[in-house]
């Protein structure tokens, strides 16, 4: 006799080909440490020498998904206690042209204002702002109690030359999902 529940293997099946659809390659739902990084670093560099891309290409790629995971690990409000570890989902796809980092994890929901205005404000901003920007946040910049310095988001957009893509969706009454998506151009800009 099967043990199969066909209405949980239909809805597999039906992300199995949105996923195909959208370019997404790897998925990852789960605890984020500095191994499973080394992991998808490594899946992706792989990947990328398959598909042949530029050293600039694969040099942002992997960068930009270091310092997501860096995020995803110290700033997830699912952390665990005494070791640095988050949880979330990660994905990473190709389509157009262009490679697509998408995250979710959980944020409290008193950030979502704060986040929001980060990006606006990093989207906004002009490439030479960008690096401006980033200077005096080296320079001024504190380290916050998760350890880092506001560095990553600045970045990432500034290798990129991409607009950060982002929502938030209700998780519970303190807690929010935060999506964020990142476009990294699959040839030299």
């Amino acid at each position: 006799m099967r043990d199969f529940d066909s209405t949980f293997l239909s809805s597999l099946i039906l992300l199995y080909d949105s996923f195909e659809e959208h370019g997404i390659s790897l998925v990852y739902v789960g605890k984020f440490n500095h191994t499973i990084t080394k992991v998808f670093t490594a899946l992706t560099e792989d990947q990328t020498d398959k598909e042949q891309e530029s050293k600039k290409v694969k040099r942002t790629l992997h960068h930009s998904m270091i310092e997501i995971l860096q995020n995803m690990t110290k700033h997830s409000e699912n952390m665990f206690q005494d070791i640095q570890m988050g949880k979330g989902l990660f994905m990473l796809g190709k389509k157009n042209d262009a490679y697509h980092i998408i995250t979710a994890n959980m944020v409290d929901a008193k950030q979502e204002e704060t986040l929001k205005e980060v990006i606006d404000d990093l989207n906004a901003a002009t490439l030479e702002e960008l690096k401006a920007l980033y200077k005096k946040q080296l320079r001024e910049g504190r380290i916050s109690g998760k350890g880092g310095a506001g560095l990553g988001l600045i970045d990432i957009t500034r290798k990129t030359k991409n607009p950060l893509d982002y929502m938030f969706f209700p998780a519970t009454q303190e807690q929010k999902y935060f999506v964020l998506k990142v476009k990294v151009n699959a040839f030299d800009s």
